[in-house]
């Protein structure tokens, strides 16, 4: 049991021992033993990309996400790999062929199911093209025309009381 004990004061002796060489060689290259937080200066530029300031003044290109969908894009690589543009694809026809189906049951034009509803026919358009995908209230507002039409657009066509 001593002796145990005796080991364990010289191990924790031997640990203290370490973290005092630690400290000086620390010390001795001016540097804190505490972490200190990286600071990152960047700097936007006029074509749109971030470039890090160096300590010499320099600039040098920071890697963007967005540049590389850019590059895969040009290669023709989806973003992402071939599973998540095939999700998306899917996704964006069937919002497609849903937005297309409401509007066709109504018996509108696409230009009158924008003015009835308040958006752009550009809106409309793209909902049907899948270009874009009705999203939140634009999405809650194709249901309700589609279960219940007439009282929708009355509804929408109402004038607001004062």
């Amino acid at each position: 049991m001593a002796e145990r004990a005796l080991n364990d004061s010289f191990n924790g002796l031997s640990v203290k021992r370490d973290q005092a060489q630690a400290y000086d060689r620390l010390a001795s290259q001016r540097e804190s033993h505490r972490p200190v937080a990286a600071m990152l200066r960047v700097r936007l530029k006029a074509d749109g990309r971030i470039v890090e300031i160096l300590p010499d003044g320099s600039e040098r290109a920071l890697p963007s996400p967005l540049a590389e969908i850019a590059q895969q894009m040009r290669y023709g690589r989806p973003a992402g790999g071939f599973l998540a543009a095939s999700r998306a694809a899917r996704a964006g026809a069937a919002d497609a062929a849903y937005a297309r189906g409401v509007r066709a049951r109504t018996k509108l034009t696409q230009a009158q199911f924008a003015a009835r509803i308040g958006v752009p026919i550009e809106t409309v358009r793209n909902w049907e093209q899948g270009k874009r995908s009705p999203r939140g209230p634009a999405r809650a507002l194709l249901k309700v025309i589609d279960e219940a039409p007439d009282v929708a657009f009355a509804v929408l066509s109402a004038k607001p009381q004062q």
